[in-house]
């Protein structure tokens, strides 16, 4: 059943009202002031279409605890938790009285992202970006000049390794063998970890030999479980075929897959898993999807960001995520600054900037291709202050939805900080007026007799 029409509640005269006990001038409270809260209603009240059953909760909760979540980088059971001792963040969700318990299960959050979808946290985006110019941090033609840049979303896996990807293969076939009722000549409980951590030993001494003899029994063992499960697969019942079909097949492309090959499998849970290579002496491998992220020149919004799979070249990125820009934004970029790793791309309509560009630039032109580093430090807070560090959601639906909430969660930062050194300002302001006044009551006074 669709939410209920956002009103204000029948008043209460034993409780008093949260407006009345916290701080009218937080940043969270005028915040709450700038986001359309009856644009999220309108857009998640869509995707309801049956008229029966319980209401459903009210989008602002919902939207207001994906933007607290990204923005001080919370899992869903932490901002579920928080929300019940902070009377900022639920004011900042809609509430009116004070609550003492939790508002939603935590896995109510789950089910939401699914029902709205990737559309619907662009929607968030675009409201976060259109309540950065109400509150004067953009200007109107802060959207003409952006800078765009790709970086790697790594995922909530494991550090890929043979051992390991054979030995939880052999862990998943097993279990799914019992559940179904299926008797294995031969499971190796024992003997497989044994093998893995033996691999691991070997490698930690530099004994390479000895590790991929080690590795070879370990991954003939590990076949003989599959070929016995393949040869016995239709004894499953009907409702387990599927997921034994797909199971085995991830597991034979363990064990089949070299080390020079391509669309590797690196985890047993997340076959969407991608290896990608920056060029960083700390980091050279880093698994997960490739997400390219589009910033406002000056200010540094976020004002376009998407997931990216099958590792594309950044080149072949920058149209899809202009296009991007020009609807969350509401206007076409004119200006993209832009790296190395863009050569050869040329787009109607809009001027591209490269760093190490130099023919043909004015001076104007020239410190826009300077600032264009600006955008690592952004996507660096995304990663540490931000969740974009580590993706736990599933699927490359999930990649796509983090991805945007992460940038959503930047812009929230980015609006709390300015309202915040706003609100201090104004004070400042406000004492240096006061005590300009005292001064000049105190020069007016006359002097004692």
């Amino acid at each position: 059943m669709a939410p209920h029409s956002p009103q204000a509640p029948a008043p209460d005269m034993f409780r008093p009202r949260l407006d009345e006990q916290i701080n009218l001038k937080h940043p969270l409270v005028r915040l709450a002031g700038l986001i359309d809260w009856e644009e999220i209603h309108r857009s998640f009240a869509g995707h309801f279409r049956s008229g029966r059953g319980r209401p459903a909760l009210s989008p602002r909760l919902v939207a207001g605890l994906l933007y607290l979540q990204h923005a001080f980088d919370a899992s869903d059971e932490a901002v579920v938790n928080t929300w019940v001792e902070n009377p900022y963040w639920q004011f900042f969700t809609g509430e009116v009285y004070l609550q003492t318990e939790l508002p939603i299960d935590p896995s109510s959050l789950t089910r939401w992202r699914k029902r709205i979808g990737e559309e619907g946290v662009e929607t968030l985006l675009a409201l976060t970006i259109e309540a950065a110019r109400k509150a004067g941090m953009i200007g109107k033609t802060s959207v003409d000049r952006v800078i765009v840049d790709t970086t790697v979303m790594p995922k909530a896996i494991a550090h890929p390794t043979d051992s390991r990807l054979l030995e939880r293969a052999r862990e998943h076939m097993v279990k799914l063998a019992d559940e179904g009722g299926l008797n294995l000549r031969q499971n190796y409980n024992r003997q497989a970890p044994r093998l893995a951590t033996q691999v691991g030993r070997y490698a930690h001494a530099k004994q390479y030999k000895r590790m991929r003899k080690t590795l070879r029994t370990l991954r003939g063992r590990v076949g003989r479980v599959h070929r016995e499960i393949g040869r016995k697969v239709h004894e499953f019942p009907e409702a387990m075929q599927d997921k034994a079909q797909d199971l085995l097949q991830r597991a034979g492309r363990i064990l089949t897959q070299k080390t020079k090959d391509k669309n590797k499998l690196y985890a047993l849970h997340a076959p969407e898993v991608e290896c990608i290579s920056k060029g960083k002496a700390r980091t050279p491998y880093e698994f997960g999807v490739k997400v390219t992220v589009a910033t406002t020149l000056k200010e540094g919004l976020v004002v376009g960001m998407r997931s990216m799979p099958g590792n594309p070249y950044d080149g072949h990125t920058l149209a899809e995520t202009l296009e991007q820009v020009g609807i969350l934004a509401d206007a076409r970029p004119k200006i993209a600054i832009v790296d190395k790793g863009y050569r050869g791309v040329d787009i109607d309509g809009v001027r591209i900037l490269r760093s190490g560009q130099k023919r043909g630039l004015t001076r104007t032109l020239h410190a826009m291709i300077k600032r264009r580093s600006a955008i690592e430090p952004s996507i660096g807070h995304m990663k540490t202050d931000g969740r974009l560090g580590r993706n736990p959601l599933k699927g490359a639906l999930g990649d796509a939805l983090h991805a945007v909430m992460c940038g959503a969660g930047h812009n929230i930062r980015l609006l709390l900080k300015k309202l915040r050194l706003l609100c201090a300002q104004i004070l400042a302001e406000l004492e240096a007026w006061l005590a300009a006044t005292a001064d000049h009551a105190i020069s007016k006074r006359p002097l004692a007799a």
